[in-house]
């Protein structure tokens, strides 16, 4: 897929779950546990030591299914960014903006999506061709914010990370989110080994989320 497709993709789905986890086999069984909940884009974070292992695995297993969509999360340098490609990512997300890695990631074709907070930092993105932007903390500035930066770029795409919960799901999609980033709670489940909660809770987070269209 393109990368324009690749967000469209990103889009349709409207949640990604931000995977972490210590080691490959707790990361591999949280993203599975959520694909078969019902959210098909995982964001596997390089906070975990195997992500690379982790990223090659999810990308084997459903490279059948083009509704599956797996990228690399927490992504700070192009050395990362290209070993994250390498192992199979599909797109590439970042808790804040490198001109390095959007130039890695466009070499390869590969959507960018970097974490920003002001206008100044999410023109910047824009301006190198990242046709989405991860707003973070979403849970420091609030969906308000969001509303604010529609107003002079009513065009940015927005995926919103940190602060989002099953309860205010309507509220940040409502406030003009493109895409919900999840994951605490998620992430918590897979350190006890609750991979059917985990099922469960995504498939809690589509339906509220179906309800939106």
């Amino acid at each position: 897929m393109s990368p324009s497709q690749i967000i469209s993709k990103l889009k349709e789905q409207g949640l990604v779950v931000v995977v972490r986890g210590d080691d490959k086999e707790v990361g591999f069984k949280t993203a599975q546990a959520c694909i078969a909940g019902g959210i098909t884009a995982i964001e596997v974070a390089y906070t975990n030591p195997d992500a690379n292992m982790i990223i090659t695995e999810l990308s084997r297993c459903h490279k059948d299914d083009v509704s599956v969509l797996i990228g690399a999360g927490t992504v700070l340098d192009s050395v990362t960014a290209r070993q994250a490609i390498m192992a199979g990512a599909s797109y590439i997300v970042s808790p804040s903006f490198n001109i390095e890695v959007a130039k890695i990631c466009h070499l390869y074709a590969v959507p960018y999506l970097p974490g920003c907070m002001t206008l100044t930092e999410i023109t910047n993105a824009l301006e190198a061709g990242c046709e989405m932007v991860k707003l973070f903390p979403g849970s420091v500035l609030g969906a308000n914010y969001i509303t604010a930066i529609k107003g002079p770029l009513p065009h940015v795409s927005i995926m919103v990370t940190g602060g989002v919960k099953l309860n205010n799901v309507s509220e940040w999609f409502n406030a003009g989110a493109t895409v919900l980033g999840i994951g605490g709670e998620f992430n918590q489940l897979a350190t006890k080994g609750e991979f059917g909660t985990i099922q469960e809770l995504a498939s809690s987070y589509t339906s509220v989320r179906d309800k939106m269209k």
